[in-house]
This record gives C-alpha cells, structure tokens and sequence, in this order.
C-alpha cells in the first residue's frame, strides 16, 4: 500500500459511450471529414451531453472514426445520450454509427503533447462491447445492462445477446439496447448462428405478461365463485374472507415471483451438524461458508449471501419451493457434515427449488485434511450442473482454500459470529474479542488471508462507529490490511477491505470507489460490496446510484436486516415515503426485536403530514415491547410536538444515562441535552440553564477526545446558544459545517445545517435562521419534514413569518 499511495495515478469510475461510423475507412477524405462533422454536431446537441458538460461531468475525446464520450455522474447519462443520438440519426441513414457503453475504472493521463488525456479498463472495455455490434446497434455490458434493469423503465429495453470473445482473448457479456423508434433489434452479425444463452431480461418482460393473464384469469374464477357463494351459501364468503386476510405485507413484498427468478441462482443452506461433539457446528458452518462463497465468485451465477441462508438453519420441515421464492433464487443446495476423529464425510445435494426434483448428490468420505478440497469440488460440481460459465480466474479462485489449518479456520468462523452482534448493548466487546481470535487464526497460519480482512474490518468498525475513533486503532487496520495485500494483492476480498479503508478511515470517497469496483468485478455477488458502494453514493448525492446499489444488495442478501433497513431509511431521508413503507415493513419481519424500523415507521405519519396520533401509537408499541430506551429520541420529540409536558418528562425517564443516538447521523447525543430541551420547551430556565451547562462540558470532553468530529462541534454550539452565549455558539456551529460540509457528505451533511437553524433560532437572529432552514429544507436529503417545522415548538419564535409559513406550505403532502 505504501508505494501504491505514493503514485499521482488517480482511478474513478465513469460511465463511457463509444462511437464509430461504420466503413469509415472505405469514406474519401473529404467524406471521412463531413462524416465526423455531421456525427460531432448531432452529439453535442443532445441535451444529454450538454447537461452533463454544463456540470462537468462529461469529457469528450476523438478517436479517429468516431468519438469516447465519458460520463461522470449516473450510469443513465450516456444510455440518454445514445438514445438521443439514435433518434436523430433515424433521419440522416447516410450516417451508419454504432455504439457501445460500458461502466469501469478510469485515469487521467499526459498524452505525447503533455495534455490531459482519459484511458483505462472503461474505456478500453466499452470499445469491446461496441466492436461486437453492426450499424444502428447501441450495445451495453452486462454490467451496465444489470444496473438498469433494477428500474422498470429500462427494462423493455434490455434484449440480452450473450457472451462474445474479443481482442486479447478477453470475453465480454453483451446486452443489445432497442425499442420501437431506437437502436437496431437485429443479432449483431457476429452473433448470428452462435449459441445463446437464455435472454433474461426478456424472459423477465415475458413473464409480466404471463402473470397479468394469470391475475385475469383469478379475477374472473373469483367472480364464478361469488355468483356461487351468493346462490349457495354466505359462509363461503365469510371463509374466503378470513383466508385473504391472513397474507401480510412483508410476505407480498419479499416473496419472488417465479417470472422474475434466474434461472442460473442458486442458495447454499446450512449444513447440518451431524458430528457427536456438537463444538463441531463452526466446523459444519465453515464447510458450507466455503462453498457459498466459492460460487458467489462465478459472475455467471446469482448466490444469496450468507446473513439470509443463516434463517434456514433447521433442517426439519425445510419448504425448498418457498425458501426458493423467498429468496428469489431456483435451485438450493443442502448437506451434512460429519466428523469423527481424522476422517470427515460430508454430504450435498442440488434441488430444483420449484419441482422439488433432485438434480445432483454427492457423498465424500476422506481424511479430515482433505476437507478443503471437497469442499472446491462441491462448488465445481454445483456450477457445472447448473451450466454457468466459469472462467478460468474463478476456477483458479476456488482452487486456493482460504486456509489449510482446520483450528485456524474455527477460530475465524466464531469471530465472524462474534462480529455479527457488534450492534448489541456489548457491541465493543464482541469487536474486541472477535479481534483476538482473528489474531490467533493469523498466528496458527500467516497466510489466512481473509482472516486479515476481517481484522481490518473489525478495527475499521470499532473505528467508525465511535468506539475507538482513534488514530492508533485506524493504524492497526492498516497494518492488517498490509498483511493482506502481501498475500493476494487482487483478490477481490482485499479489494473491498481497500475500498472499506479509504471511506471509513478517511471519507475518501473516490479512491473507495475505485477498489470496490474492483472488488465487483471479482465478488459479484457479494452484497457487502454493493452495500458499500450504495453508501458512499449517498454521501456524495448520488441518489439514483445510490437506490441502485442498495437494491441489488437487497437482491443479493434479501434476508438481510440492514440491507433492507438500509434501502428503507434512504428513502425515507428523500421524503419517498411511498417506497418505504413496503421496506420497512419488511425489515419488521425479518427481525421483530430490533426497534429502529419500527420507530421509523411509527414517525413517519407524523414526518409526512403532520399526523401526531399515529405516531404515539406506534410508540406506545414499542414500549410495551420494552424496547423504548434503543429508540428514546423518537419519544422526546413525539412529546415536544404534542405539548405535553407530562409525556416528556417520562420520555426523559427512558433516555439512557449515556444518551440517546440520533437516527440522522447516528451520533450519540448526551442525555443533559434532551432535559435542556424540555426545560427549555416548557418554561423552566433555571433548570434548562443547568441542563444545557452539563451538555456544553459532554461536548467539549467530545471535542478534546476527537477534534474533527462535526456532531460534537454542532452539540457545542446549540448548547451556547441555549445559555445565550452568541459568539460562541455560531463559531461552533459553523466549525460544525465545515468538518462536514454537503460536498463531503450530502447524507449527514444537511443536519449540521439543521443544527445551525436552531443555534440562531435560539439567539433570536430571525433572517439567519430562516436562510439555513430554507437551505436545509430545500436538500434532497433533508432532515426537515411537514411534521417538524408544523408542529416542532423548537421553531415557535419562526412562527407568523411569511418565510416560515410559506416554507410549511411547501412542505405540506400534496393532494
């Protein structure tokens, strides 16, 4: 890594459009020059590229027949763009142009006049794509394709041609765009006679169809039905009632349709321990782990991740038909594992999760150091019986075990499940000793590379949680990290803990990107990635990115708690509260006794439109769950808004001792601060004054501790402006702002400004106060909502202005 950070090389990823005018070369030289002249003035006058360089995000270089267009901002850019340019090219078919677009890795060069020049895998890869096509063609990788295909709109679009071999020997999978007015729904000639795979997307549009005559057909057995029920008996109904009410939400949202299931998807279920010494179920544990994520390395194959096969541990009464739906995937893959002494047996089977029907079953019986090996057969064997593609990096991938020493590998397999519970009350233990097994894994074999990986995971997470926001702890994932790449230094898992390390350790969001887009590209279904990409995407605004990549890791890992809580709070930080109550609902399901989604959806009646009732319903929930301490914001502030002083000061009953964390930027505000509210709401200074004194000492403790900590710094400053000490107050609130800025983080970012509407707000600087909540409200990601500028008494002395009262009016639910 040290000589890595000493290069000037800079890699980001961009989303490329490759041009060329078919027969170029058989033009004369003044046609060649007409040609390109025609082709620069079409591009440059869609309104894709001139937004996208009136922002910057956009570089256009010439290639001799045509022209690489790279796009800086969202993967839909030069998709539009080449739809634009096709449209217009229907009306001039003197000018045959085809197209490729392809997203990946680039870096700004010198070229041989020492200008600035772009080159890279992203480039070089969308040229490929575009090669593979004919006049009228706008051709997309897979992996742009997969991106689009999580919105509806594009999918009509997406018409899959398979797998081609280009120069080098490289391979690339190849997705033709068209619809009615645009691009050219004829085979490339290249793939004309050759074998195709199954056209997915297709298959996916098809299927839609098949299931709105399948919905008629249900309507009208269910019409034939009432007639009868009427005729012959009311009780009929009454049962068909009772039936229909039995389906709950999270089941219609999390449950696949088989139209939409991939045919190449498969899920690894727990195996079961059939050893007499049950200490041996991390051993049965980590056979499975193994095989799991020796196939998720197959980009040809859809693997759920681990998190959501770990539901299915029992192994009585398994409905493979319904995991298959649950899980969106076709096929599963069971076994057992038995050991006994130095010999192992361990048993997996493949079954068609929508028949039933058994595919394919093995039996090994070996010595116990053979374990390693089955277990790269197994996935082997699974990947060939399901037809998928494996590359010979994958197959050399699956090859190298993660380690060959059996002790080590138990020691890695309990720190994974201590890791696992890093959010429970001991949440700093369980990192801290999942840390020391790691240690002895490492100490047992020194080359256990993903034993270092999850080293430096564990540091970071200690480390960006709060719990050792030191630079000593950053270091020790560092040095972790080091050791890992000495090993395998483009292994895919080394890539995304590069990537974690760049945007925990130092929010450097491009460098970040970079390696988890390598890591991509070798963990294709690894969902962890995409959850860190979506999240860095957040931080830096990009929204649509940002929706995609949490989506996909919902995809990939369905069971998964966060990955669903996740997709839900974001969008519901962007006020599209449509899309999250489905989601939320979901999360609920999948864990019951974790109290945040319910605390969200239970507010956002409230945040919506005002409606405070519902919102005390849903707490009065929680509470009687007696899960009210993990969420008490959520209760000072429900009371505040009602005026109600004696539900506040119950609420301040269940505020920890050590506070309360705040869900918008998940920092920990200090328990003084919610009774300085209180106090502050209802009258009582002398007690707020006291209050707001203990929460300036917890600030300035959090600042001395960590100096570049933003939440602290706008903690400072609100409790200043509570004792009236203006100078103070703005200076901390502003230092506030700038350690974390919108260009630094546009997920966070919005509640320093929040923080700053209040400071001067309670130093009675009307205008100032109204600039920064007009700002905050105005952001996509806002903390402000309808209910709270309505209802919160905190904004009392805003009231009666026209600035106030014309902001609540637009943020008011529209009819």
């Amino acid at each position: 890594m040290a000589d890595e950070q000493k290069t000037k090389l800079r890699l980001e990823i961009a989303h490329v459009l490759f041009i060329d005018i078919v027969g170029y070369s058989k033009l004369l030289i003044d046609e060649q020059s007409e040609a390109l002249h025609e082709l620069n003035q079409i591009v440059r006058n869609t309104e894709a590229a001139r937004e996208a360089e009136a922002v910057g995000q956009l570089i256009i270089l010439p290639t001799g027949d045509g022209m690489a267009l790279v796009f800086t901002g969202s993967v839909e850019d030069p998709v539009e763009c080449a739809l634009q340019i096709s449209q217009r090219l229907r009306a001039q078919p003197s000018l045959p142009v085809r197209m490729g677009i392809h997203s990946g890795p680039v870096h700004h060069v010198a070229d041989v006049n020492q200008r600035e020049n772009i080159a890279g895998a992203g480039i070089n890869i969308a040229q490929r794509v575009m090669d593979c096509g004919d006049a009228g063609h706008i051709l997309l990788s897979k992996r742009v394709a997969d991106d689009l295909a999580q919105y509806r709109r594009w999918q009509p679009y997406l018409h899959e041609l398979g797998d081609f071999e280009v120069k080098h020997g490289v391979v690339v999978s190849v997705v033709n765009l068209y619809a009615d007015v645009v691009g050219n729904p004829e085979p490339p000639a290249r793939f004309k006679g050759a074998r195709r795979r199954p056209a997915s997307y297709d298959t996916a549009r098809k299927g839609r169809t098949w299931i709105l005559v399948g919905i008629f057909a249900i309507v009208l057995a269910l019409i034939a039905l009432a007639i009868v029920a009427i005729i012959f008996t009311p009780a009929i109904l009454r049962n068909s009632s009772r039936r229909e009410a039995r389906t709950t939400a999270a089941n219609q949202s999390s449950v696949a349709t088989p139209a939409t299931i991939p045919e190449k998807s498969v899920a690894v279920l727990p195996f079961q321990n059939l050893s007499e010494n049950k200490e041996n179920a991390y051993f049965a544990d980590g056979v499975q782990d193994e095989i799991l994520t020796d196939l998720a390395k197959v980009a040809d194959l859809k693997v759920i991740s681990r998190t959501s096969v770990l539901g299915y541990r029992d192994t009585q009464g398994r409905n493979l038909r319904k995991i298959g739906e649950e899980l969106g995937v076709a096929h599963v893959v069971e076994g057992s594992v038995q050991r006994a002494g130095n010999r192992v047996r361990v048993n997996a089977q493949l079954v068609d999760a929508r028949s039933d029907a058994h595919l394919w079953a093995q039996t090994y019986d070996r010595d116990l150091a053979d374990v390693f090996a089955i277990q790269t057969e197994i996935a082997e064997a699974i990947a060939h019986q399901l037809q998928a593609r494996l590359l010979p990096p994958e197959k050399a991938a699956m090859a190298q075990p993660l380690t060959t020493d059996l002790v080590a590998n138990d020691l890695y397999e309990r720190a994974v499940q201590l890791g696992s519970h890093s959010n429970d009350p001991g949440g700093k233990g369980n990192l801290l000793q999942s840390i020391s097994l790691l240690e002895q894994a490492v100490g047992r074999d020194p080359r256990f590379l993903r034993a270092y990986c999850r080293m430096c995971e564990t540091h970071l997470d200690l480390y960006w949680g709060g719990f050792d926001h030191t630079d000593a702890r950053r270091q020790m994932a560092r040095v972790a990290l080091e050791h890992a790449e000495r090993i395998a230094p483009d292994d895919g898992d080394v890539h995304q803990q590069k990537g974690i390390y760049f945007y925990h350790g130092f929010r450097d969001y491009d460098r970040a990107r970079v390696e988890l887009e390598l890591a991509r590209q070798r963990l294709p279904n690894s969902s962890k990635v995409y959850m860190q990409m979506g999240a860095i995407d957040r931080r830096q605004g990009r929204w649509d990115d940002c929706l995609r990549n949490f989506d996909r890791a919902v995809e990939l890992d369905p069971r998964n708690f966060i990955n669903v809580e996740e997709a839900a709070f974001t969008r519901y930080g962007l006020r599209r509260f449509a899309e999250a109550v489905p989601l939320l609902q979901r999360a609920i399901a999948l864990d019951p006794s974790e109290p945040s989604a319910p605390a969200q959806l239970a507010n956002l009646p409230f945040d919506q439109a005002g409606d405070l009732k519902q919102w005390r319903s849903g707490l009065n929930e929680i509470e009687k769950a007696g899960k009210a301490a993990h969420v008490a914001i959520f209760f000072v502030y429900c009371a505040l808004a009602e005026r109600d002083r004696d539900a506040a000061e119950r609420a301040l009953v269940i505020v920890p001792a050590e506070g309360a964390v705040n869900p918008y930027d998940n920092s920990l505000v200090p328990r003084p601060f919610f009774v300085a509210l209180v106090a502050h709401t209802f009258g009582e200074k002398e007690k707020a004054q006291a209050a707001f004194m203990e929460t300036r000492a917890a600030a300035q403790k959090a600042i001395q501790e960590q100096p570049d900590y933003a939440p602290a710094w706008s903690l400072l400053g609100k409790a200043e402006a509570g004792l009236g000490h203006g100078k103070e107050a703005i200076e901390a609130g502003q230092r506030g702002c700038e350690l974390l800025p919108l260009s630094k983080d546009a997920w966070d970012g919005p509640s320093r400004i929040l923080d700053m509407a209040l400071i001067y707000t309670w130093l009675g600087q009307r205008d100032l106060a109204l600039n920064e909540l007009e700002r905050a409200s105005n952001l996509p990601a806002s903390p402000t909502s309808y209910g709270d500028v309505k209802l919160n008494p905190l904004w009392d002395p805003l009231r009666g202005d026209p600035r106030f009262e014309k902001m609540v009016a637009s943020l008011a639910p529209k009819k």
